[in-house]
């Protein structure tokens, strides 16, 4: 297992599994009978609806499709193969519902993928399904790395069940990052009961097969293109560690007035908690316990988190501005805009500076100002006395002027004296007095599970 095998290879080994045999759905295969029960390809709608159902709204690259379509071809293996003919074997399902480049190639294509399932002939089916986006300018190419990923999910459910990093490394396995993106997958079955989902979005992330994933307060990982499109979308970024009344405030006060400028409704409206992953790796490699501790402290207070490999703002904004042309607004820190307008952030982009504005600063995009008091100097400071450099002045008035940036006015100044690291110090040395600046409820979760090294270090204290 440690020397990779090509798709080619990996189908060999499948192939001449005897104890593996299923179907596929909608992609061409060759002869194996060992292995291969059906394979099908119903591009016709009529003809799909009458095998696996209409989709609402008629659309067809959807999760549900996909999920539709694996169930009623595993129904199948088991109505019509006899388990006492076919002792030991475990069946599978794999199907795929995509959507290639068009003529134009103004749309490059994406698509479902998922297999069902068995590690044993006894067990229930487990289920590993993911979207796609094709990066490649040729159908056929992307044909091409389409039946790789079906090769290289089939042969890693299994081989690498036990281990779903891997197994999700091994899906580009002799593919290339660049020609495709999956930008959401989920573990579900007996094999992966312990299989926390978010972790596995975060793998994506980590590992660069996509830039951002995004999972609801349930925990659940959600489609970027489902929950972005065409809406209005406010984020707020952060560390979150742990969440405070900071951050609460920032954001309450900063999507009241977002919502009053654009005329939004909440319906119509995204809210995004948004931590990047070069903040969860600030302190070495990344803690997946301490970005567990973070997502459920923002869960439990009902918040939809993304996560993003986004270090630079304008980044994000031009992330979601490839879904939606509605009002973006960002609620940030003076600290946080001082390093917008930091040149040196911005010397590998050709334009510069300019370069980032222009993504950054967009039409309908709005920076809600958020105050900060300086620990030292006790000043405050605002959008009317931050200092940037001298040679950005100009612009600096030009977006203030143009109210690309606004500050936030109605904020609570009790909590401006609230600082992460001091409150992240006190739970970690097991002091009292930062109860009170986080969120109410939040206080009791990290002392009842231990977040950010609480119980640690009271039992450290108990037995010196």
């Amino acid at each position: 297992m440690n020397q990779k095998l090509t798709p080619k290879q990996k189908a060999l080994a499948i192939n001449l599994d005897t104890n593996i045999y299923g179907t596929f759905a909608e992609i061409g295969a060759g002869g194996a009978s060992r292995t291969i029960a059906k394979a099908m390809s119903a591009y016709d709608k009529d003809f799909s609806d009458a095998i696996y159902g209409k989709e609402a709204k008629n659309r067809y690259v959807t999760q549900n499709r996909l999920r539709k379509m694996l169930r009623y071809e595993v129904a199948l293996i088991e109505e019509r193969l006899n388990r006492e003919n076919n002792p030991g074997r475990k069946f599978f399902s794999y199907a795929n519902t995509v959507t290639t480049i068009n003529f134009d190639k103004t749309l490059k294509g994406h698509g479902w993928v998922g297999l069902r399932f068995q590690l044993d002939e006894k067990e229930d089916y487990n289920e590993i399904v993911f979207h796609v986006k094709f990066n490649e300018n040729d159908a056929t190419l992307q044909q091409e790395t389409l039946g790789s990923l079906g090769v290289n999910l089939i042969y890693g459910a299994y081989n690498l069940s036990d281990n779903p990093r891997k197994l999700i490394e091994s899906l580009y396995d002799d593919i290339s990052t660049d020609n495709v993106e999956i930008d959401m997958i989920d573990f579900s079955g007996p094999a992966f009961t312990y299989v926390d989902n978010r972790l596995m979005s975060l793998q994506l992330v980590k590992n660069g097969m996509t830039d951002a994933v995004i999972f609801n307060p349930e925990g659940n990982n959600m489609l970027p293109a489902d929950i972005l499109y065409k809406k209005n979308i406010f984020a707020v970024r952060g560390s979150f560690r742990p969440v405070t009344l900071v951050n609460i405030d920032m954001f309450e006060r900063g999507l009241e007035m977002f919502m009053k400028d654009s005329s939004c409704s909440f319906e119509e409206t995204v809210v995004l908690f948004e931590i990047t992953i070069s903040n969860l790796r600030a302190s070495g490699d990344i803690d997946e316990r301490d970005f567990l501790d973070r997502v459920d402290v923002l869960a439990k207070l009902g918040y939809t988190v993304i996560i993003s490999n986004f270090s630079e703002y304008f980044r994000l904004i031009d992330y979601f501005a490839n879904y939606t042309s509605g009002k973006i607004g960002v609620a940030m820190g003076v600290n946080n805009l001082l390093d917008v307008f930091d040149e040196n952030y911005y010397k590998n982009l050709s334009g510069g500076i300019l370069e980032a504005f222009g993504k950054f600063f967009r039409q309908d995009m709005t920076v809600y100002l958020y105050p900060y008091k300086d620990p030292e100097t006790h000043e405050l400071l605002t959008s009317n006395n931050l200092r940037v450099s001298d040679n950005l002045k100009e612009l600096y008035k030009y977006f203030k002027l143009n109210k690309r940036i606004v500050d936030i006015k109605d904020y609570n100044p009790n909590h401006s004296e609230i600082y992460s690291r001091e409150i992240l110090n006190k739970i970690a040395n097991h002091e009292s007095g930062w109860e009170n600046q986080v969120p109410e409820g939040v206080a009791e979760m990290i002392k009842e599970r231990g977040m950010f090294g609480y119980k640690e270090e009271l039992k450290l204290k108990e037995f010196s």
